[in-house]
């Protein structure tokens, strides 16, 4: 194993996990309302789905949507519907951090959950299996798997790191109003990519 195709499979993780992208708005609004520690959390729980969904995709996942079509349906649509739910939560959200504060953020089952319905990580476990690991060789499945898991926490903490920072910024109730009304359209907009 060269130390450039190490290099590359970094890369190619950091790319995929710290774009924007459904899981990553999630964790903004979530270190937004709730800071940085306790989204840590949903970031775990949401690190290790993508992580046991990209190890399913080297070992044979795939095959199975190639046998049942129509459960590449249903997990879209699902996909699509918790979206909406989260936009929705978003919207609904009134800017009160004193509020937040006591209320519970999202947590670990979230996060691996939401990774499942993640359209964005499909493509990117599948963009890189096929990439990378010669046709699904387990130990290249297994070392790619090991790459993402420090790569895609730490991309996600960044995401809430940055919702916490907004947090001091927008202080105001106004301000996190119209934050929530941003990443709830955003959401918007992705499930209408997934519509397309």
């Amino acid at each position: 194993m060269s130390l450039s195709i190490l290099f590359s499979m970094s890369a190619f993780a950091l790319a995929a996990s710290i774009s924007p992208g459904p899981v990553n708005l999630v964790c903004l609004s979530s270190g937004l309302h709730y800071g940085w520690s306790r989204t840590l959390i949903f970031v775990t729980g949401a690190t290790l789905g993508f992580v046991l969904l990209f190890m399913g995709l080297g070992l044979g996942l795939k095959s199975l949507f190639l046998q049942w079509e129509q459960l590449e349906s249903w997990l879209r649509w699902g996909g699509i519907a918790f979206l909406l739910y989260m936009s929705y939560q978003l919207l609904r959200a009134d800017g009160n951090v004193e509020a937040n504060a006591a209320s519970k953020p999202p947590g670990f089952m979230l996060g691996a959950l939401m990774q499942w319905l993640n359209p964005k990580a499909w493509l990117a476990g599948i963009s890189g299996i096929a990439a990378y690991t010669a046709g699904g060789d387990m130990w290249l499945v297994v070392l790619f798997a090991l790459i993402y898991l420090p790569v895609c926490w730490l991309s996600l903490s960044v995401w809430a790191a940055a919702g916490s920072w907004l947090q001091q910024r927008c202080a105001s109730a106004p301000g996190l109003r119209w934050l929530n009304r941003l990443l709830a359209f955003l959401l918007l907009l992705s499930c209408g990519v997934l519509l397309m």
